[in-house]
């Protein structure tokens, strides 16, 4: 039954077009071709860069973070109170009006006293500015890294400059050693980052970030087993070009230093729009999706590769309109980039405002101004 039902799950007609198949992957002639069990591999490379970036933050990271003038600002803790402390773990980080009313007198303590206890428990659960200047320095190493290397592995390939070429004697295409260590850094660096994902700093798309991880990692795993490995590699650099230079607009943001991150983020924008937007659909997924119609007919691999890389440019279109709007919002003169998709640290004066209702609507400067828990650049 089960090896009925392996068979049918790994049938050549469903991962290959016709005439081809996993016969076609077998060694032969010295020639090298992927196989499922290098996969494993990929394990102990991701427990690698789990110790290796522990060993990067503190050696690294940290020092640097002081040569920048990183300094995380003083929190003044919440006073234990087990009442408010059951509430906001049990129940909710942000009690309505009527919860902090009845939570006052079940404490003794006034409205304004409660408020300002969850601002301060709510403050204490972020993460400080050093954390995330360690975590933004580890990812900018790597991206800036593997964007390099992979350009070196692909500069003097055909298919560089011709994707279409991608296609060219699939799928009897040998495994190049650079492709191997190339996937396999790659692959093991977004498992690390799923086995990191409860520690890492949270932001407002985690939800995105977690499918993100989940579709980058099934896209190469897949583009492995079935010998994509060549649209594979060029997918991978285009990912990779432009990650480096968020995580260094983040790293100048933390540091203070608004006109350089400002500057960063701005080519950052321009980078992202270009190759997610541009290269990753009208070039790559046209030779991936398109192109191959006039070489083969359709099967299941056709298009659960493509509808891979669909998701991944849905997301770039919601990360996109991030972009854009943080973009916008320092074009005018603001201090510096803010990134939306994570929340402000609340202050002492934050708790002042709340319940009052303007009656203009909110106004700075005299200008009408919308309400939001954004902090600056995560």
């Amino acid at each position: 039954m089960l090896s009925r039902l392996n068979e049918l799950i790994w049938a050549d007609w469903i991962w290959f077009p016709e005439g081809h198949g996993w016969d076609d992957l077998k060694d032969h002639d010295g020639k090298v071709f992927p196989k499922t069990q290098d996969l494993w591999a990929v394990l102990p490379v991701a427990l690698c860069f789990l110790v290796i970036r522990q060993i990067f933050e503190q050696t690294i990271a940290l020092p640097l973070a002081f040569l920048l003038g990183v300094r995380d600002k003083h929190r003044v803790c919440a006073s234990p109170n087990p009442i408010l402390e059951s509430h906001f773990c049990s129940k909710s980080k942000h009690p309505t009006q009527s919860s902090i009313e009845s939570l006052s007198k079940q404490t003794g303590c006034s409205v304004r006293q409660v408020q300002r206890w969850f601002r301060r428990r709510r403050n204490e659960d972020r993460p400080s500015k050093l954390k995330k200047f360690q975590e933004a320095s580890w990812r900018f190493t790597f991206y800036l890294l593997a964007f390099f290397a992979g350009l070196a592995v692909l500069i003097d390939k055909p298919w560089f400059h011709d994707v279409k070429l991608v296609w060219e004697n699939f799928p009897k295409m040998p495994l190049l050693p650079s492709q191997y260590w190339y996937y396999m850094i790659e692959l093991g660096f977004y498992v690390s980052l799923v086995f990191s994902v409860a520690s890492d700093v949270k932001r407002k798309d985690f939800k995105e970030q977690i499918v993100h991880h989940v579709a980058t990692i099934l896209l190469i795993s897949f583009s492995w087993l079935v010998n994509y490995i060549r649209a594979g590699t060029l997918i991978m650099l285009v990912h990779d070009a432009s990650d480096y230079l968020m995580e260094s607009a983040k790293m100048f943001n933390y540091a203070g230093w608004k006109r350089t991150c400002n500057f960063i983020f701005t080519v950052f924008a321009a980078v992202f729009i270009i190759t997610r937007l541009i290269i990753f659909p009208f070039w790559i997924i046209h030779a991936t999706c398109v192109y191959p119609l006039t070489l083969y007919s359709t099967f299941f691999g056709f298009y659960f590769f493509n509808g891979l890389l669909v998701v991944l440019l849905i997301l770039h279109i919601f990360w996109t309109g991030l972009i854009l709007r943080m973009v916008i919002k320092f074009l005018p003169g603001n201090d510096i980039v803010e990134d939306e998709r994570s929340d402000k640290e609340e202050t002492e004066s934050d708790d002042e405002d709340v319940g009052r209702k303007p009656k203009n609507g909110h106004v700075q400067n005299g200008h009408s101004v919308l309400i939001n828990n954004h902090r600056k650049m995560d």
